[in-house]
């Protein structure tokens, strides 16, 4: 029985976490002794991890990481990685000089330049792999690269590369260390070969794995929107962070709700951004306008109940909130950017706009005043293909060392 090693950086309800959930439930536990480990040890989706997959972690966490508590679990994690498995001035002077980069350039993003640090921290188990995934850029795939003993090792990319904050310098070759690399779609693919060229041959397409039995049959479970408003609900799933441009869709509410129109935003998430949105939701005016719902268990329920989902990000690799709008026959608007256009043909099953409040605003009130053309984009998405057997079947070939 071959033996196959995931590690992923945490366990949240977040677009990654959910699709490997659907990849481990795919695998044949048969034929594979399938283990995982999560880098920080916490993530409330481990009660979702199929009980045949073995968890490395000798204690875990199931606070999320954008939680109080959860923050509290990390910051020791990070904290006990620094003086764990020694190298100690090393990894102190590693951080001081990339962030010194990083603010010399204007942005600085210190979960970037910890994940090498707490994967440097990391405990290194005594087990030689068949086959290693890491199914994260950053930590998980330094810790594959660098602390795991694998015949073969493979690693996911499911960012637009250049967008994502990562540098040469913090992936310091780990990507030379991999047989394949996977990229979720088409443009994540083109993304991460244009960022690095040199791998263009060992990258390729892996779509995210998604039930959609399993989906529509959660959303008729008891749940969804629980206030009375009866106009037009539009919904948002994801984390609050920049990326998901959370700031330019208060600015496109505010003018909405200027056009005197009945409608109503809601977001399921949590995130690093949520008490700057809250300061912007008060001066905006729009506190029963854009309401900030947190993460539930089972969102499902509010995608079979909303009007139009709405994805307005600033960048995206491959999107697993609009795959589960798609499978749930929703009306979509995103924004016109690098992973969304691949998803959504404008037009014909949802429609992309401008990353601006304008673009936003217009887009939902002209879908808000037709709903014959909801209906109609909505039937499109859910015609659109989800499950991709095709690279399930060559990943499967590869972990079987079978060459493509």
């Amino acid at each position: 029985m071959k033996q196959i090693l995931f590690v992923i950086n945490t366990l949240g309800h977040a677009g990654a976490e959910v699709a490997l959930t659907g990849l481990l439930d795919s695998l044949d536990t048969t034929k594979y002794k399938i283990y995982l480990y999560v880098l920080t040890g916490q993530g409330e989706i481990i009660k979702k991890l199929p009980e045949e997959v073995q968890l490395l972690n000798r204690s875990f966490c199931e606070e999320s990481v954008l939680s109080g508590k959860g923050r509290m679990h990390l910051a020791r994690t990070v904290l006990r990685s620094f003086f764990s498995n020694g190298k100690l001035f090393y990894k102190i002077s590693y951080f001081r000089k990339l962030y010194a980069q990083q603010k010399k350039n204007g942005k600085v993003n210190p979960d970037k330049i910890l994940w090498r640090i707490i994967s440097d921290g990391a405990p290194v188990f005594d087990m030689k792999f068949d086959f290693a995934v890491s199914y994260l850029e950053g930590g998980s795939t330094y810790y594959v690269a660098d602390h795991v003993n694998a015949d073969k090792k493979a690693a996911f990319v499911h960012i637009a590369y250049p967008s994502s904050g990562y540098t040469r310098e913090m992936d310091r070759d780990c990507y030379d260390k991999m047989d394949y690399i996977f990229a979720v779609s088409e443009e994540t693919k083109e993304e991460f070969n244009k960022f690095y060229p040199e791998y263009t041959d060992k990258t390729k397409v892996f779509h995210n794995i998604i039930r959609p039995d399993n989906i529509k049959a959660s959303s008729k479970l008891p749940g969804g929107f629980g206030d009375s408003f009866d106009g037009i609900r539009l919904l948002t799933v994801g984390r609050l962070t920049h990326q998901k441009g959370y700031d330019i869709a208060l600015d496109a509410m505010k003018l909405i709700k200027e056009s005197n129109s009945k409608i109503r935003w809601y977001v399921l998430g949590e995130g690093t951004e949520r008490a700057d949105l809250e300061k912007k939701i008060e001066s905006l005016g729009l506190k029963e306008d854009f309401i900030l719902c947190g993460p539930k268990d089972n969102p499902y329920p509010y995608f079979a109940q909303t009007d139009i989902y709405v994805h307005a990000t600033r960048f995206e690799g491959k999107s697993i909130a609009i795959q589960e709008a798609q499978t749930l026959k929703c009306a979509i608007i995103a924004s016109d950017c690098e992973g969304n256009r691949e998803q959504i043909e404008d037009g014909v099953d949802g429609v992309l706009c401008k990353l601006t409040p304008q673009g936003i605003a217009q887009a939902v009130l002209d879908l808000a005043r037709d709903p014959e053309r909801r209906k109609k984009l909505g039937i499109a998405a859910g015609n659109k293909k989800l499950v991709f057997d095709k690279e399930l079947d060559e990943f499967l070939n590869l972990m079987e060392g079978k060459q493509l």
